[in-house]
């Protein structure tokens, strides 16, 4: 059971290079957040089943078991905050398969700091907005063919592509990238079978 316990302020960085993560504490120490760092999974999975933070960062490489499987460990589909994967450039077909296991964005290394944490702090008031929205939904509630094989993420950017968002004005509502969108995007078309936009919102509209 995930408790709120002092954790609303806090960002767990999971990353097995000690340099890395001396550097992203004293960013976000200096913005003002309590920074939890782990150098492998099973100390981060314990901390994260204890508490939820406002924010996870985690290395998509890491030793014995890589950030996919602590995503999928985890559920991050369903873990309550958002979680950012770092992935160096090569890493990018391997950052795409985490953000279809829950991953909310990944960040490519190398990375500069105040972009690090201008993302971090639109994902969480996101996170936060997006919580509020998610009862008024209609959307997100209706039952349409396919509903059930789509995530909950897939259904929140089904919901902005059939309002008529570009990817760009998903992206800023959800707080991730417009490339992530992109790849969100072809999912929700392959799972419904839908061949363009127009068709998603006959779908969704059906």
């Amino acid at each position: 059971m995930n408790q709120q316990l002092n954790s609303s302020n806090e960002i767990f960085i999971v990353d097995d290079d000690p340099a890395v993560r001396d550097a992203l504490s004293v960013v976000f120490t200096l913005e003002g957040f309590h920074v939890s760092g782990f150098a492998e999974g099973n100390s981060f999975l314990a901390a994260a089943r204890a508490r939820t933070p406002a924010c996870i960062i985690l290395d998509v490489h890491m030793p014995g078991r890589s950030g996919l499987d602590i995503l999928k460990e985890l559920n991050a589909q369903h873990y309550g905050a958002p979680i950012f994967i770092i992935s160096g450039q090569g890493d990018i077909p391997m950052a795409v398969d985490a953000v279809k296991n829950g991953a909310l964005d990944f960040i490519e290394k190398p990375f500069d700091a105040d972009t690090v944490v201008a993302r971090v702090r639109e994902a969480i008031e996101a996170w936060a907005r997006r919580s509020m929205e998610k009862d008024q939904d209609s959307i997100l509630a209706a039952e349409f063919p396919g509903h059930d094989l789509l995530t909950p993420r897939e259904r929140e950017v089904l919901a902005q592509i059939a309002r008529g968002a570009s990817n760009k004005e998903a992206g800023r509502h959800l707080g991730i990238s417009p490339r992530t969108i992109e790849v969100h995007r072809a999912r929700v078309m392959e799972k419904l079978g839908a061949k363009n936009a127009a068709d998603l919102v006959r779908i969704v509209m059906s």
